[in-house]
């Protein structure tokens, strides 16, 4: 039991860049994370004992699980749904426990756009129209 506690802490502490290595690979968080728990599945079904690196072990697990993935989806003809961007991939900040909602993230992302004023926009063809604020 106690050879159990100790994989999963050991697992737990490569889980963000198991993560990193599939959401690379895939391009969604939610694909990146079941070919991370494919990882622990698969680690609880060999020989720890056997294993010299671990990180190591992890990461050429989740690479070669998120390849099948791939292979699977082409096979398959799946058309990401999407844009072709991938999705955004939130990192910890210092408010470590605290959850971030998708309309905080949206707002982060267009922040920068709306704190630029004097922006020059086209109301019509040739006429350009510059938005300031008042004074």
């Amino acid at each position: 039991m106690a050879e159990q506690d100790w994989l999963a802490g050991q697992f737990e502490q490569n889980r963000q860049h198991l993560q990193a290595v599939a959401y690379g690979m895939l391009g969604t968080v939610s694909e990146a994370q079941d070919a991370v728990q494919e990882a622990w599945l698969r680690l609880g079904r060999s020989d720890p004992g056997g294993i010299g690196d671990l990180r190591g072990w992890l990461t050429t697990v989740v690479g070669r699980i998120s390849l099948d993935m791939l292979r699977a989806r082409k096979a398959r003809r799946e058309v990401y749904p999407g844009s072709w961007l991938p999705e955004p991939l939130v990192e910890d900040s210092a408010d470590h426990g605290r959850r971030v909602e998708p309309r905080e993230v949206e707002l982060e992302a267009c922040e920068p756009r709306l704190s630029r004023p004097g922006t020059p926009r086209r109301g019509s063809p040739g006429r350009p129209v510059v938005h300031r604020p008042s004074p």
